[in-house]
């Protein structure tokens, strides 16, 4: 999966649109609310919510020891950061997206939150 592509997929999802909060760092956002790091260029990586915590987002650690590392900054949140065009397959990018989505909207406010 490209990077283009991804992001192609990240923005279909309801409510979905790119902001630029860095220079050069994209990031798509439901509501206010960051819920993919797509970083600068042709990046290669992809920064998602893995879970509640470090100890479940440390799972992909472990089955993807090349391809998947904490992000700096965020990891203690369960945020990591997944290497595209690496080890892990398009489904469990697209998975992992899916899930870092629907946990980010389900702690936004209701007022915040997309239609349907």
């Amino acid at each position: 999966m490209t990077r283009a592509e991804l992001l192609a997929y990240c923005l279909a999802k309801p409510g979905a649109w790119e902001d630029m909060p860095w220079e050069g760092d994209v990031v798509v956002k439901v509501g206010p609310k960051i819920f993919a790091f797509l970083g600068s260029g042709s990046g290669g990586t992809v920064g998602v919510k893995c879970g509640p915590n470090r100890d479940v987002a440390d799972e992909w650690l472990h089955r993807y020891p090349g391809d998947a590392g904490v992000l700096p900054y965020l990891g203690r949140s369960g945020w990591n950061s997944l290497r595209l065009g690496g080890g892990i397959p398009d489904d469990e990018l697209r998975e992992a997206v899916d899930a870092s989505y629907d946990a980010v909207v389900a702690k936004l406010p209701k007022r915040d939150r997309p239609a349907g």
